[in-house]
This record gives C-alpha cells, structure tokens and sequence, in this order.
C-alpha cells in the first residue's frame, strides 16, 4: 500500500510533477484553479491562484517559469511576479471542451488534449494538440477523445502513449522525435486488460509505463511489450497522475480526488485527494521541458 506523502483533500489532484533542479514535487487541483508546491528537504507547502482552472502544466528551461495548460489555452506563469501571458486559446469554438492532460515530448514540445465536458454520455470532440517551440500550435492526427489521457513518451521519443479514458485503452502511435511526424496507431493496453480507467501515466527508466487507474485504486506497470509488470494499492479509489521524483527519481508519486464521490464514498476512503508516495526499485526519468527562450 502505497504511503501518503501530503495529507491534502484535493477534489481532483492532477498532472503531477518532479522539479530536479528545484528539488520539489509541483501539482494542480483542477477545480480549485490551484498551484501546489511541496518541497521535502524543508517541509514548505506553497500554493498559487490561477486565473482559471489549470489542467495540466508544464517544466520550462527557466526555473521561474512554467508552461500553463489553462482550461481554455495555454500560457507562461511566473513564479517570481505570479504574472500569467497568454499565448494561444484552444478550441474556442467548441464551448464544451477544456484542456485535459499534457506532456512533453522528448525534444521538448508540449503535447495536450482535451475533454469534454458535457454530462455522459460524452462525445469525442476534443483533438490533441502539439505546442512547438515558436509557439504555434497544430492539431495532431489520432481522432478525437472524450477524455485525453495518458500523454507520455518513451525513454527514444518514438512511441507516445495516450489514451481516452473513456474506451478504457491506452493506445500508442508511432512518433519522429526529430520531425514530430505522427504514424500508425495500435493498441498497448486493452479496454478489459485492467480495472478502473486510465488516467495519468509516466514512463520509467526501462521504458515501462505506469498508469493510474481511476475507480480502481490502483496503479499499474505495463512492460513495453503490454505485459503487465505490477501493480501498486493505495488508500483511493481515483488515483489521478503518476510521477518519478526523488534524488535518485526512486519516489513515485500519486495524485488523486474526491471528484463526484457521495458522503459515505468519502467516509469509506477518506484520503482521496491526498498525494501519496512510494520508494522503488526503478527510477524514473527527468521530466522534460518545454525550451521555448
């Protein structure tokens, strides 16, 4: 059972990473349009307002600096003045849609999609998108989601996994780390392979993905072959993102919510919402960073 490392009651923790340089553990609670900041070395828990929901985000190539994935488009915060730029709106004539989930790839380029939020049933009208690094934004060619998902990319930059939580699957397509050229699509882990929904997911130093599993409890290693590796309990029963942070990129960390839970939900597991932690015996890799100047 994994431990709780911030005893928080965050309605939806999300996108949750690992600063090396900073050396502290950054995530989001999407509905509160909170920034959070946790430092271990001293204990120091700081948060920042956001002008609207903030979904996903981004490390840059300056300390003082992220990369925001607002709920209606991206922009640049800084740490020093707390001032947020605008850099471009995302579907805007889709009024249903947010930003959802988002990473980089391996040459640094911020890559997102979408969700939707209409009551279910809910159509897949989102796209995923790519963010280069002079700021223009182009929409990627692997359909729509409902729900965008489980953004990450292997240790080369070849394959970028992603899902749309609502199918259940995680998918991956073919990916030039040089040119960004998309290819084929093929499925890595069926809809009936694991419980729960994919979420979050990272990519560890071996080329495994770790993938949350929102309603299930749990989070899952899948081997690059689809095999599944492991599986990690924790105290919550939608886990959100996953993370390696740590000295040595040894920690796991684990967001989760309380999004859409009853009464006695919550009374039944009342940590979710905390961030939870576990030591491995894999490391992860450094998060990469978004190198516009």
């Amino acid at each position: 059972m994994m431990d709780v490392f911030i005893d928080a009651r965050h309605e939806l923790g999300e996108c949750v990473l690992w600063c090396e340089r900073t050396r502290r553990l950054l995530w989001t609670d999407i509905p509160a349009s909170t920034l959070w900041s946790h430092s271990p070395s001293t204990g120091r828990t700081t948060s920042w307002q956001m002008p609207e929901r903030l979904c996903s985000f981004a490390l840059t190539g300056s300390d003082d600096r992220l990369l925001l994935g607002l709920a209606s488009g991206l922009a640049f915060f800084t740490f020093s003045t707390g001032l947020v730029r605008r850099i471009v709106d995302v579907e805007a004539d889709i009024p249903s849609t947010r930003l959802n989930d988002g990473r980089c790839d391996r040459q640094g380029r911020f890559v997102f999609g979408m969700f939707n939020q209409d009551d279910n049933p809910k159509p897949a009208l989102g796209g995923f998108y790519r963010l280069n690094l002079d700021l223009t934004l182009e929409r990627l060619p692997i359909g729509n989601a409902a729900i965008a998902n489980s953004i990450c990319f292997s240790p080369d930059g070849r394959r970028m996994y992603y899902a749309d939580s609502s199918t259940r699957e995680i998918r991956y397509c073919d990916y030039n780390p040089c040119s960004g050229e998309v290819g084929a699509s093929h499925v890595f882990v069926p809809a009936g392979a694991a419980p729960g929904e994919p979420d979050g997911s990272c990519i560890d130093a071996e080329g495994c993905l770790w993938t949350t599993r929102w309603g299930a409890g749990c989070v899952m290693r899948f081997a690059p072959d689809g095999r599944l590796d492991r599986v990690l309990e924790l105290d919550a029963p939608q886990p959100s993102c996953p993370a390696f942070g740590g000295p040595d990129f040894s920690t796991l960390y684990v967001t989760s919510a309380h999004l859409g839970m009853t009464v006695n939900d919550r009374a039944a597991a009342p940590l979710s919402g905390a961030v939870f932690s576990q030591r491995l015996d894999v490391r992860g890799l450094p998060e990469s960073r978004f190198l516009h100047s």
